[in-house]
């Protein structure tokens, strides 16, 4: 069974998307802002990371840069789901690290879709 880890401070938010990838067959861990998200990464390695790019404590932003800094680390996958949805805020997140850009309100097909480019085949053909 794969992991990931959902990094969002707001819980209906949270509460959502673990719902639907616990019905997709996926071990969820959750983090409420980014400093618990970082901790979370380097102590269970998930196999993906859904992450928010507004959180206290850390945002996305510099918790990709940290993540993507060690190399134990910087081959997971990592997707932004954010509200920002203005001209240029997709391409600065994947210029950031960011593997894929998902807005919300959250299309749950698309993360889907997202989810599954991003983790191997075996994955792929679970879902």
């Amino acid at each position: 069974m794969k992991t990931i880890l959902i990094a969002e401070d707001n819980v209906v938010n949270r509460e959502l998307v673990r719902e639907m990838l616990e019905a997709w067959g996926f071990h969820v861990l959750e983090a409420l802002d980014g400093q618990q998200a970082l901790r979370t990464i380097k102590a269970e390695r998930p196999d993906l990371v859904l992450m928010d790019i507004q959180m206290p404590v850390l945002d996305g932003f510099a918790v990709m840069r940290k993540i993507r800094s060690e190399a134990e680390l910087a081959g997971i996958p990592i997707l932004a789901l954010t509200a920002y949805a203005m001209r240029g805020d997709s391409e600065k997140a994947l210029e950031a690290g960011f593997n894929a850009y998902v807005t919300k309100p959250i299309d749950m097909a698309l993360l889907q879709r997202e989810i599954n480019r991003h983790l191997d085949p075996v994955c792929r053909s679970e879902l």
